[in-house]
């Protein structure tokens, strides 16, 4: 098993572009999950372009299977005062895979504040079940740690698609990177599998986060996700998570749109 820091540690700069071979471990089905190719493409923006503020958005376009060999090639596409728009895309043997756009932008003065984002009422991590089990093709599964705070089992049969849980990498140094939140975010299934009961394959199509505050700042590498399928229908599946830190604050919003093939 390569864990997250060694595996963003083998991203090589070359040229224009950044290579990486991602392991049969990190694979979801016949592709690695979408959480790593969305942190390779930041980490890859990062390497090539190390003086941008805080990340502020962005999304991702899974358009196809992503293994082995790797390429990334990030470039800027406009740069403004406080703003700058960087694109990136992920290339592999079957062509390109993943098309991301980032948005990175300098903290500015406001004399409005509002928030009304609350954390789920559940109990600390260490009184929560486990919550990853062995599936076939979720090898990467292995990588993370997660506990149930709230909600059901994926292929439970429940008629509530919400599930909160308590996520952090099982790595022995704890990666805080914002490149590592990004790949969190996107380790627990899709919410709709909690509608159905049997097990049938996913995939992600699109995805597009918004980072609320530039402090990612955690205790133990416990984060809480909130997700819950907001449709399901026609074979797909809208679906909106909120990232809190131990301390229940708010740092990331998301949505996603699944492909469900049940």
């Amino acid at each position: 098993m390569i864990d997250f820091t060694t595996l963003m540690a083998g991203i090589t700069k070359d040229g224009d572009a950044c290579t990486v071979t991602a392991t049969d471990d990190w694979l979801q089905g016949r592709t690695i999950y979408g959480g790593l190719a969305a942190a390779f493409c930041l980490e890859s923006v990062s390497r090539h372009f190390g003086d941008l503020p805080p990340l502020r958005s962005a999304q991702f376009s899974f358009v196809g299977p992503a293994t082995g060999r790797l390429t990334i090639r990030p470039a800027i596409l406009r740069k403004g005062k406080s703003t700058i728009f960087v694109g990136a895309e992920l290339t592999g043997d079957a062509g390109l895979a993943t098309r991301a756009t980032f948005c990175f932008g300098a903290t500015r003065q406001s004399a409005v504040e509002y928030g009304k984002l609350v954390a789920p009422a559940v109990p600390d991590p260490d009184n929560c079940p486990d919550f990853f089990r062995k599936l076939p093709g979720l090898n990467f599964a292995q990588h993370f740690d997660g506990r149930l705070a709230a909600g059901s089992f994926p292929f439970s049969g429940t008629d509530d698609p919400t599930i909160a849980l308590w996520m952090r990498h099982q790595d022995d140094a704890e990666p805080n990177s914002t490149a590592a939140l990004v790949a969190l975010t996107d380790a627990p299934p899709p919410a709709a599998l909690l509608l159905f009961k049997d097990f049938g394959p996913i995939s992600t199509m699109t995805w597009s986060i918004d980072l609320l505050t530039d402090k990612l700042e955690t205790t133990n590498g416990w984060w809480l996700i909130r997700t819950q399928a907001e449709s399901v229908l026609h074979g797909y599946s809208s679906q909106g998570s909120v990232v809190f830190n131990a301390a229940r604050q708010p740092v990331l919003v998301s949505r996603q749109n699944v492909a469900v093939f049940m």
